[in-house]
This record gives C-alpha cells, structure tokens and sequence, in this order.
C-alpha cells in the first residue's frame, strides 16, 4: 500500500478549526481569533509545527495553553505529530486581534 498524498492546506484548514476551539481563559475570544496563532506548518508526513505567542510573557496559562493546543492538534486523525513552538517576537499587540474578536470585545 502506497502511502497516502494528503492535501496539507485541507489539513492545515482543519487544524485551524481546532485551534478555534481553544480560548484564553481571560478574553472569551478564541487564540485563532485573537492573533495568538503566529503561523501553522504542515509538511507531506503529517507532521505540524505550530507558532503561537501568549499574550503575556507572564500569562497564566503559560504552562498549559501550549500543552493544549498540542494535544488538542495532535487529537486529529490525519496528524502525526504536533510540536508547539512559543515565542514573543514580535510581542503580542490587539492589533493581532480579528475584527471578528475586537467586535466580541466591544472594541469597534
């Protein structure tokens, strides 16, 4: 059996959805929506990489966030492994935010 060509945009798509189902325990905002997803690799061999801020060095959720997104990701099917990469650079700002998450918050 031939391994199976997947569409790593149709997977990167579907993560994107489950990381939609992942809030900030402060902003009842999804992390998607609140410009805390930096960007998601997908390579041929299922494998993800996932770049995400905080939106604080010292947020309270610093520990577990991550941890959750992680195995929230690596709960689908078509995954293989997950990793997710934390950083501040740049430093999370509201204008990451969608307009989607500033209307939620009343910030338009």
């Amino acid at each position: 059996m031939s391994e199976e060509v997947i569409n790593t945009q149709e997977l990167g798509e579907k993560i994107v959805q489950v990381l939609k189902t992942i809030y900030d325990p402060e902003i009842p905002v999804d992390i998607y929506e609140l410009g805390l997803i930096y960007d998601v690799f997908v390579n041929e061999v299922r494998d993800v990489k996932i770049l995400m801020t905080l939106t604080s060095p010292n947020c309270p959720v610093a520990e577990t966030l991550p941890v959750e997104v992680e195995e929230k990701v690596k709960s689908l099917n078509a995954v293989k492994d997950a990793i997710v990469e934390i950083t501040f650079d740049p430093p999370w700002t509201q204008d990451l935010m969608s307009e989607e998450a500033k209307l939620e918050l009343g910030m338009l």
